[in-house]
């Protein structure tokens, strides 16, 4: 039986200049290399936890380590927070279903997007929201082609969001910047092999099952961990099929296979997918368990908790904030960036993350 993989789960975060002080008196260490620091660390060991002071974390301990203090690899997108824009062209979106399923319609939302700031949109043309039915590969294509097509050019880059191999290729053949798959790789078994020949950043989102069994499978032992270790192990299949980790992104699926109160608990404990070594997606936006723990029923209404729900991401250098709303999340993004001055160059967009280190001898 394999050994499970061992993590370091940052406990007791800093920010601005108490996390640059405290790194520099040695008493914290940096949050993937970024302006946040963490005084205590809870090492997970198969079963076992032990909680120690940050600088006291074992020797034998240092690639994790070196791992949850590192920088994440910049996937080759622009560095510091982006915000990416969700942009459904569908007809059956939990969201805005139907609200973009023309073309028309979608490209000219996808242009107000980029006008409020979004760096990214994300075209998708199949619902992956609870108990939906798959969609044929053609199908998915001749809705988001041409959104693709009508928004090359505008100023923004270019994800789709699609779990079938022949779609990405179309898709990167006219021009995406960025495949997302919900399924990690595990849905179609040449999406893998095809990706290995490209040079595109992919985003690998923890799911179980599919979209029409996931909810039966929200069984845990501990979210946090079991989220880390399983997306841990898709990242690992992509890089034994050719992608380089430094294409890879991770996203811990809010609302996918989980429960409300384990959506809380793994937004609460997001610092753990340091142990990834990957930059973060986090996507909250107008997700049920927002609706449930507010009594807010339309999903349209939640994007004041969906702000809420997205910021601790920022605690992560490099975090894609995926929204439907991204007007009222870049307003968030810079009163966020306001009151963690000494933080600001690491999730102002555009601008690369200084580590503490760095910081710290200047």
């Amino acid at each position: 039986m394999t050994a499970l993989p061992r993590l370091i789960e940052p406990v007791g975060l800093l920010h601005g200049e108490a996390a640059h002080e405290a790194v520099g008196a040695g008493v914290a260490l940096p949050l993937m290399g970024g302006p946040v620091a963490f005084l205590r660390a809870t090492l997970i060991d198969g079963d076992t936890r032990r909680s120690v002071a940050a600088p006291d974390i074992p020797a034998d301990w240092r690639p994790e380590r070196e791992r949850v203090t590192g920088g994440p690899p910049d996937a080759t997108l622009p560095p510091g927070a982006l915000v990416m824009g969700i942009l459904n062209a569908t007809p059956d979106s939990f969201s805005n279903g139907g609200q973009h399923a023309q073309a028309d319609d979608a490209i000219a939302a996808g242009r107000r997007m980029l006008a409020a700031g979004a760096t990214i949109l994300d075209i998708g043309g199949e619902s992956t929201r609870p108990g939906a039915q798959p969609l044929p590969p053609g199908e998915e294509w001749r809705r988001v082609g041409p959104v693709i097509a009508g928004l090359r050019g505008a100023g923004g880059l270019i994800s789709v969001d699609t779990r079938h191999a022949e779609v990405m290729a179309r898709a990167l053949e006219a021009g995406a910047d960025v495949i997302n798959d919900v399924s990690a790789l595990a849905h179609d078994p040449d999406a893998a092999p095809m990706l290995a020949r490209h040079t595109t950043p992919v985003i690998l989102m923890h799911m179980r099952g599919t979209p029409e069994t996931m909810n039966a499978l929200a069984v845990y032992d501990d979210v946090a961990v079991d989220v880390v270790r399983e997306l841990g192990a898709r990242v690992a299949i992509a890089e034994d099929a050719g992608i380089a980790r430094d294409r890879i992104l991770v996203d811990p699926g809010f609302g996918f296979a989980k429960d409300a109160a384990q959506n809380i608990t793994l937004l609460r404990r997001l610092p753990i997918l340091a142990n990834l070594g990957c930059r973060v997606l986090v996507g909250t936006s107008r997700k049920r368990f927002i609706g449930q723990i507010t009594g807010v029923a339309r999903a349209d209404d939640r994007d004041p908790g969906t702000l809420a729900a997205t910021l601790p991401g920022l605690d992560l250098p490099g975090a894609l904030l995926r929204v439907h709303a991204v007007e009222p999340m870049i307003q968030a993004l810079r009163v966020w960036q306001a009151l963690h001055p000494s933080g600001r160059q690491a999730t102002k967009q555009g601008v690369s993350p200084p580590s503490l280190q760095d910081r710290s001898t200047s």
